[in-house]
């Protein structure tokens, strides 16, 4: 708050005030008075004032500086009524009260939407619970009955499985704390139940996979970790060449961390590109020349597990000649989550 200011606020009472010692002066001439009295009564009214505008101006300024400091370093900037102290002049105590009203109804929203989103999420999890069970069932009778056009539904049952996989996962996402549990895991593990559940299409679509240097102990939630892992091999199914298709698969050991490098040989990402393919719903220019929708979702979902479950990832990639993702597990044990 700057004195120029409060006084431009306090200008029409300076006025009058200036006003009043005037009519004072000019009544005082009726009477037989010296000059030094007229001057001390305007003197004393003006320094009284004077020193009440400067003691206000003062509890003012440091009121509000004091708000608009802790407002700068509140992150939840609706609980700012709990710092504040509580004012000694009226206009202060006011704006406390509307504060306190404001963050009690803020409050009480947020539980109302936290309420709603938590139903929704409850919802999608058990829907999604519950069409797995058809798909698993559909597998079992295409598994009883192989043909070429049951290979071929076999396909797109397994897309359809990813699909709500990823449904539940982005439902669970932002209270992933809640759902994940740090074990000792094997790494070759977690990448072998990935490769497993896209067996399918990975033979379907002739691609080699080279594994090396898979045996390593690592500290995460495995169920997590293999969604990653999953999310990723399917990015190199689906933007695979047309031919001599390879992804390899490999771990090396650098200071405090194990990183494993998935690396396939596919169409690659152009180079303006790379910087984005994390962010949520980017789908980029291959997305939309591979010639089947793309959500934009999966690596989104891959970099936000990484960072909950406190994993690195990175990206790198060429056009036309592939791409390579490395997964930086911490070395250490649960105890350090």
């Amino acid at each position: 708050m700057k004195f120029f200011d409060f006084i431009k606020d306090k200008i029409f009472l300076i006025i009058a005030i200036l006003l009043a010692i005037a009519s004072i002066e000019i009544l005082l001439l009726a009477y037989n008075i010296g000059s030094i009295v007229k001057i001390y009564v305007a003197g004393i009214i003006i320094l009284i004032i004077g020193i009440h505008i400067l003691i206000e101006y003062k509890k003012k300024k440091i009121f509000y500086e004091q708000v608009k400091s802790n407002m700068a370093e509140l992150e939840e900037k609706y609980l700012i009524a709990e710092l504040i102290k509580v004012p000694n002049f009226i206009e202060g105590k006011i704006l406390k009260n509307i504060l306190q009203d404001t963050e009690r109804s803020m409050v009480e929203n947020v539980k109302y939407y936290k309420n709603i989103q938590e139903d929704y999420k409850e919802f999608i999890e058990l829907w999604i619970h519950e069409v797995k069970i058809p798909i698993a069932a559909s597998k079992m009778i295409i598994e009883n009955n192989k043909t070429l056009i049951t290979k071929n539904i076999e396909e797109e049952i397994d897309k359809i499985e990813n699909y709500t996989e990823q449904a539940l996962f982005y439902a669970r996402s932002n209270a992933v704390e809640k759902d994940y549990i740090i074990t000792k895991t094997n790494l070759k593990d977690i990448v072998n139940g990935a490769i497993l559940k896209n067996k399918t299409m990975l033979l379907n679509e002739k691609i080699s996979l080279e594994l090396k240097d898979l045996e390593e102990i690592v500290y995460t939630d495995s169920k997590w970790a293999m969604f990653i892992i999953n999310q990723i091999i399917q990015n190199s199914i689906k933007y695979s060449k047309e031919e001599n298709k390879k992804i390899k698969m490999y771990t090396k050991t650098k200071n405090d961390s194990i990183i494993l490098y998935i690396v396939d040989n596919g169409i690659g990402i152009k180079k303006g590109e790379i910087t984005r393919v994390f962010e949520k719903g980017f789908t980029g220019e291959n997305g939309r020349i591979i010639g089947q929708k793309s959500t934009g979702i999966g690596l989104y979902l891959c970099k936000k597990l990484c960072e909950k479950l406190g994993l690195g990832i990175e990206l790198n990639s060429e056009k036309d000649k592939g791409t390579e993702i490395r997964i930086v597990f911490p070395k250490g044990s649960y105890t350090n989550f």
